[in-house]
């Protein structure tokens, strides 16, 4: 792909850097893909896609700080009975490119929608986000229901308010090496805990993300919103909320109480000894809770 100048890096040095380890890790990728730069009026924007052609879509949005590559360890058993499109997001971390600002909800639904016309998906799509991305599949499933066959969100912030331990955290990973991997230390501490082999994967997150801090021009992120109860009443297609039941972002017991009292057609699933290392602890399992749901 061409990036045309250096932009969203703070060099071409450090535009060169990236890609070197980007391509390096796109090795792991585990099945035939091919990409696709889509232009949007918010910028470019970057499509990793896989499975087969005549399959039902699955658009897959990570986390904040991920890309498309966030999906090699889940993206062949997704990709067997979906065509998969992994999108780097507007504005973050990957190979989209940002030339106007994302201020709110409804730019990102916005550019969400103008990327999903440009793909051809028509409205049977079924969208999965994880963590960021399940808030953003959230926003775009309420403002744009019609073009939607079900959703899946993994550990979004719609429910309950983000932690004050969280934002405190949060708010010193842009300036702050150090921050940033205590953040991720403690996001992961079951992970952590569970085997000293694990240390060595949360050590390789760690130097992804401080290749990121270094080399690209990151702005604070638009902090996810809790929906309204009516609006959580609104999302009415067949949509699927998990957690853990370890969550350190927000309490994953009051969210599922919220939700079954005021949104009881959401499906819930609450996943065991797993925090927001959910998709690590217990992958498996939450595997299992998202194909049954899909293919259901």
């Amino acid at each position: 792909m061409e990036i045309g100048g250096y932009h969203p890096f703070k060099s071409e040095e450090a535009k060169e850097q990236y890609l070197k380890m980007y391509n390096e890790k796109l090795k792991e990728w585990p099945i035939y893909s091919e990409s696709k730069t889509i232009d949007t009026s918010y910028g470019q924007t970057f499509v990793r896609i896989s499975g087969p052609s005549d399959a039902p879509p699955l658009v897959l949005l990570t986390g904040l700080g991920g890309n498309s590559l966030s999906w090699i360890p889940y993206i062949k058993e997704l990709s067997e009975q979906f065509r998969t499109y992994a999108v780097d997001n507007i504005g973050d971390i990957g190979l989209s490119v940002s030339t106007s600002a994302i201020n709110g909800p409804g730019d990102f639904t916005a550019w969400l929608n103008e990327l999903f016309t440009a793909l051809e998906l028509e409205n049977d799509i079924n969208l999965l986000g994880l963590s960021y991305g399940a808030w953003l599949t959230a926003e775009y499933a309420l403002i744009y229901p019609e073009r939607i066959h079900k959703i899946v969100m993994i550990m979004p912030a719609i429910v309950q308010p983000l932690s004050p331990e969280f934002l405190a955290k949060m708010s010193q990973i842009l300036s702050d090496i150090e921050s940033t991997n205590k953040l991720i230390s403690w996001l992961y501490e079951d992970f952590l805990r569970e085997n000293e082999a694990n240390q060595e994967k949360i050590q390789a997150i760690m130097e992804e993300q401080k290749i990121a801090l270094s080399y690209f021009e990151i702005k604070p992120a638009i902090q996810p919103r809790v929906f309204e109860d009516e609006e959580l009443e609104r999302i009415k297609m067949p949509a699927l909320f998990v957690v853990g039941d370890n969550e350190k972002t927000y309490s994953a017991q009051d969210a599922i109480e919220r939700l079954n009292s005021v949104a009881p057609q959401i499906k819930t699933e609450i996943i065991p000894n797993a925090g927001h290392d959910l998709m690590h602890m217990q992958e498996r399992l939450v595997m299992e809770k998202v194909l049954e749901f899909l293919e259901g």
